[in-house]
């Protein structure tokens, strides 16, 4: 099986395929950079005890990070519990996109490999938009070029922001009201915040292929806020949980079996 390892600001993912390129199981574990090697080696042989995985049946290990100081810690976890060394994810690594950014070496790892998952499973042209603890827009065209995108906050990240940056405005569950014109402020802030959510991705995604002429384009969602937004409105042609850790495999595949 091959592990494949997604490091996100707020969770890390992980997946492990079989050999026919199957997702067999994933599961999840907070981000800190606070935790040392053996309390991330602790976490994990343990979530693959519960999930009876064999760490002997592992042979191939993918590795994504936007926290720098974690590929350490992680290249050393992985070692330890498997025995093998993580292909990681970064320049130079073969991902099947041509990447047409201003900076490539800006460009983070995790829009790189949803892009790459989305193209192979839902074809090129397409718009992804990632709701993490950032949501992003990710766009590639139609000759397989990643061309760039937008960045902003996430929804959690807003409604925390909005507790964390005011006087009086309370800590609210993230929900969504009936009725926009909210007549509490606990509401008011769950309308402003969802339906806000709504009207920006629509907004961005016109303009997106206003700008590139990508017209039909797919609009694909990922990540654990989609389908929030996606009851509201039918912004997303697809939604797709695990495009990260499918984007992984099929980078490993492209670089390992060469």
């Amino acid at each position: 099986m091959i592990i494949t390892i997604d490091i996100g600001n707020t969770n890390i993912k992980i997946g492990l395929f079989n050999d026919k390129g199957k997702l067999c199981n994933s599961f999840k574990m907070s981000t800190d950079v606070k935790r040392t090697s053996d309390e991330y080696v602790a976490l994990l042989l343990q979530l693959l005890t519960y999930n009876r995985i064999d760490v002997h049946s592992v042979n191939g290990a993918i590795l994504s990070s936007v926290i720098p100081q974690l590929d350490y810690t992680f290249t050393n976890v992985i070692k330890y519990v498997f025995g093998i060394k993580p292909l990681i994810v970064g320049v130079g690594v073969k991902t099947g996109l041509a990447i047409r950014y201003e900076f490539p070496k800006e460009l983070g790892s995790d829009r790189i490999i949803t892009c790459v998952a989305c193209e192979k499973q839902y074809g090129a042209p397409f718009i992804v938009v990632d709701f993490g603890t950032a949501t992003t827009l990710n766009v590639v065209n139609d000759r397989k070029e990643f061309i760039g995108g937008a960045i902003t906050l996430g929804i959690k990240a807003t409604m925390e922001s909005l507790s964390r940056c005011t006087a009086k405005l309370p800590s609210v569950e993230l929900e969504t009201p009936s009725r926009v014109t909210a007549q509490s402020t606990r509401k008011a802030i769950q309308s402003g915040v969802v339906y806000g959510a709504v009207g920006q991705v629509k907004y961005l995604v016109e303009r997106i292929k206003q700008e590139t002429g990508l017209t039909d384009a797919k609009v694909v969602a990922t990540g654990g806020m989609a389908h929030i937004l996606a009851n509201i409105e039918p912004l997303f042609d697809y939604i797709d949980r695990e495009l990260s850790l499918k984007g992984l495999y099929e980078i490993y595949r492209l670089n390992v079996n060469d």
